[in-house]
C-alpha cells in the first residue's frame, strides 16, 4: 500500500517528483540518521504530463529512515548501504504512474500504471543536494528507462523559516517516450490525431520554490509552487495540449 501511495505522486510528471525531492530534503536536513516523518497535504497537478487540465489529490507525506531502510516520495522504497554526511547511494522500488484514458483525448489509449527498479546517488556539498538517479520500468504501460537530475540550495532565512528553490530535468529512452507521448495508427484513427513516434532524449525541465515553518519542534508547515516545460520532441506530441505546467503542493508533518 504505501508503495502506490509513494508511487502515485512520483511520476504524475517531473514536477511533482522535484517538488517530493524539496520536502524530502529540508525534512532530512533536519533529521538525525534515522527518523521517521509523517503528515498528509493536498497536491494540484496536471492529469496527466502535456496535459490542460489540472487534478486536486490528496497527498501522503512519508520520509522514514531506519539503518539502511528508507521509505520517501522522492526516492521510493529501498535501502541505501551507503549513507555518510556527504553522500549516499541506494537502490529501491518506485511505482510509475501512467494516465487514465478518461484523462487523455478521446481516442487514445489509457498507459498502466507500473513498477520500477531505481538506483541514485544524494550529495550534500557547500549547502547543495543534488540528486542523481535512474530508473529502469519493468512493469506497466511505458517499460523503458528514465533518468533523472535535480539540485536544490536550501537557505535557512531564520531558525524556523527554510526557502529552497530547486531545478531538475528528465531524461528518457525510445521506448518510454514513444509509449507515453507516441500516438499509434490505431489511436489516430480513433482520435482523429496523426500519427507521432519519437526517440530518446531530455523531456522536460522544471523549477520550483519550496517554503518551510516549523510551528513547533516537530510540526512543519511546507508550500511548493513551480512549474515543468516540456523540451525536446516531447512537447510536440499531438496530444500535449499545454507545454509548460503549474503544480502546487501543501503539506502539514510531524516528526515522531
Amino acid at each position: 500500500m504505501m508503495n502506490c501511495l509513494l508511487g502515485k505522486y512520483r511520476r504524475s510528471g517531473a514536477l511533482i517528483a522535484l517538488a517530493a525531492g524539496a520536502l524530502w530534503s529540508n525534512a532530512a536536513q533536519a533529521q538525525d540518521q534515522n527518523h521517521v516523518v509523517l503528515g498528509a497535504g493536498v497536491a494540484a497537478i496536471p492529469a496527466y504530463q502535456g496535459s490542460d487540465d489540472m487534478r486536486v489529490l490528496p497527498l501522503p507525506v512519508i520520509d522514514i529512515k531506519e539503518g539502511w531502510f528508507f521509505a520517501n516520495l522522492r526516492n521510493g522504497i529501498g535501502v541505501a548501504p551507503i549513507s555518510t554526511d556527504n553522500i549516499e547511494i541506494g537502490a529501491s522500488m518506485v511505482f510509475v504512474q501512467g494516465y487514465r484514458r478518461k484523462d487523455v483525448p478521446e481516442g487514445i489509449d489509457k498507459l498502466k500504471d507500473g513498477i520500477g527498479a531505481r538506483l541514485f546517488t544524494n550529495i550534500h556539498a557547500g549547502g547543495f543536494v543534488a540528486t542523481l538517479g535512474a530508473t529502469k520500468v519493468v512493469s506497466g504501460g511505458t517499460k523503458g528507462l528514465i533518468a533523472d537530475a535535480s539540485l536544490s540550495y536550501p537557505i535557512e532565512v531564520s531558525s524556523r523559516f527554510t526557502l529552497t528553490p530547486m531545478i531538475g530535468t528528465t531524461w528518457a529512452d525510445r521506448k518510454y517516450n514513444d509509449r507515453y507521448f507516441g500516438v499509434t495508427p490505431a489511436e489516430s484513427l480513433a482520435s482523429g490525431l496523426p500519427q507521432f513516434t519519437t526517440g530518446s532524449g531530455f523531456k522536460d525541465v522544471s523549477g520550483l520554490l519550496t517554503a518551510s515553518y516549523r510551528l513547533t519542534d516537530r510540526i512543519t508547515l511546507s508550500a511548493t509552487g513551480g512549474v515543468t516545460s516540456l523540451i525536446g520532441d516531447m512537447k510536440d506530441s499531438p496530444f500535449v495540449e499545454k507545454k509548460t505546467q503549474p503544480t502546487g503542493i501543501i503539506t502539514l508533518s510531524y516528526r515522531l
